[in-house]
């Protein structure tokens, strides 16, 4: 289902309302709670309006949906991205886990972002997805080296190394089977052409697995 808002702004409203309230849901259930986030620019209204809810982000655990292996210092890094604009206000309470660990190689660091990920409480409580214009969602790239891995994964793991020509440098990626189980699951995309690629996507572009296994995905667009 499309949700179609009129701005970028009222979008991020909405959205941060129905994560918070996820969230909020599981607290109450549980006690605890876990949130995956995407990077770049598109979510930053977003995580303004939820850093700012009012729910006990001290037992709240969040993490990237994927994250390019970079240092925290480069523009670009979502780990720094989510440090700056989520990581504010009440949410500076919560736990965050990052994807990267200043390894010389993803290859060399991958276990310990596993282990670190094996106290995320799964299945995760929410997860915000974005999307290119070809199609990829989290780094799962069309022709990305590893992406075979990231959506059929050997039992258990929960990250993957994925490299693509568009990608630039390697990513590490939360595996498939960790989004389709979200309770809650979200696709923030904005501008006409983004549109167009979801109404006329195909079973070959990364997003459809991602939406076409999950019972109740939301899309959450403007222009």
């Amino acid at each position: 289902m499309i949700r179609v808002f009129d701005d970028p702004f009222s979008l991020a409203v909405a959205l941060a309302d129905r994560v918070g309230k996820a969230l909020a849901r599981a607290l109450r259930e549980t006690g605890r709670a876990s949130l995956a986030v995407s990077g770049g620019q598109t979510p930053m209204r977003f995580f303004a309006r939820l850093a700012h809810k009012e729910i006990d982000w001290r037992c709240v655990t969040i993490t990237l949906v994927d994250e390019r292996c970079v240092p925290e210092t480069s523009p670009r890094s979502n780990t720094a991205l989510v440090r700056a604009h989520l990581l504010q206000g009440r949410a500076q309470a919560a736990r965050f886990i990052p994807l990267v660990n200043g390894a010389a190689t993803p290859e060399q660091g991958i276990a310990a972002i596993e282990a670190g990920l094996q106290t995320l409480d799964l299945p995760l409580t929410a997860c915000v997805l974005g999307m290119g214009l070809d199609g990829h969602t989290a780094s799962y790239f069309p022709d990305g080296d590893g992406l075979a891995e990231a959506l059929a994964p050997p039992a258990g793991a929960r990250v993957a190394i994925v490299r693509a020509t568009a990608a630039v440098e390697p990513r590490v990626t939360l595996t498939l089977p960790l989004l389709v189980t979200a309770q809650c699951l979200s696709l923030h995309i904005e501008g006409a052409a983004k549109r167009d690629v979801l109404l006329h996507r195909t079973a070959a572009l990364p997003v459809s697995a991602v939406l076409d296994g999950h019972p109740n995905p939301a899309v959450f667009w403007c222009p």
